[in-house]
């Protein structure tokens, strides 16, 4: 998969790490690049075709397929974060909400795509995952469930979409200076940096990319004793 000459859509383009991937395509060469937003009217990168995508929205995803029918790369990198809340009730109403974002935005995006894809020859699909998709923060145990739920679903997707030609990476970080962790004093990773790790996977025909040192390192502890993931 190359990034020149490619047509890509990139969910949750208007601002942060969508606009870095965004601006990283246009900059190695893609051909069009569509920038898909809840709100089209936020997407003001010159460039760029803005389309309107809420990846919860069934109606809208397959409306977006049926008007980009030329895509060949589909970056998901909508997303959202909330902490566990004060209480059982929050908790649960915003595991919800990261569960219907993180997870059903990508299945849904992906299997509305898939049949466009392999229509253009295959091509390439990445996922914005995150380290939290292996190991989990106190107040993170919804966001981490959607992650890891998303993780699972690049793997199978990877899988499944083998036969038709299309590539599948996985992109793990740490914390990318957006305004997603605004709040959060901690090393960042910049989001041009992340993009860049993760279309160089893709261009290497690597299913996966590890965007920054605490990606790698939780990484490499997964098979530790005790592993990573154990806290």
């Amino acid at each position: 998969m190359k990034i020149k000459g490619s047509v890509a859509l990139v969910t949750g383009a208007n601002r942060g790490l969508g606009l870095a991937f965004a601006k990283a395509l246009l900059a190695g060469g893609a051909k069009k690049v569509y920038a898909a937003a809840r709100d089209p009217a936020t997407v003001t990168l010159p460039g760029v075709i803005p389309v309107k995508l809420d990846v919860t929205k069934p109606d809208q995803i397959a409306a977006a397929a049926a008007a980009c029918g030329d895509v060949s790369l589909l970056v998901n990198n909508a997303g959202i974060f909330l902490d566990d809340g004060q209480n059982a009730v929050e908790a649960e109403a915003n595991a919800r909400r990261q569960l219907d974002t993180n997870y059903h935005g990508i299945a849904h995006t992906t299997s509305a795509f898939a049949p466009v894809l392999a229509a253009n020859g295959g091509g390439g699909i990445v996922n914005m995952l995150s380290v939290l998709s292996w190991v989990a923060l106190p107040g993170t145990a919804g966001y981490s469930a959607s992650k890891a739920a998303a993780w699972a679903l690049t793997n199978a997707t990877r899988i499944q979409l083998k036969a038709q030609g299309t590539e599948v990476v996985g992109v793990h970080a740490g914390y990318i200076d957006t305004d997603m962790v605004a709040g959060v004093e901690a090393p960042k990773a910049s989001p041009a940096d992340v993009a860049a790790s993760a279309l160089a996977a893709l261009e290497a025909g690597q299913i996966e990319a590890l965007a920054d040192d605490i990606s790698r390192q939780v990484k490499a502890g997964l098979t530790a004793q005790p592993p990573s993931y154990a806290g």
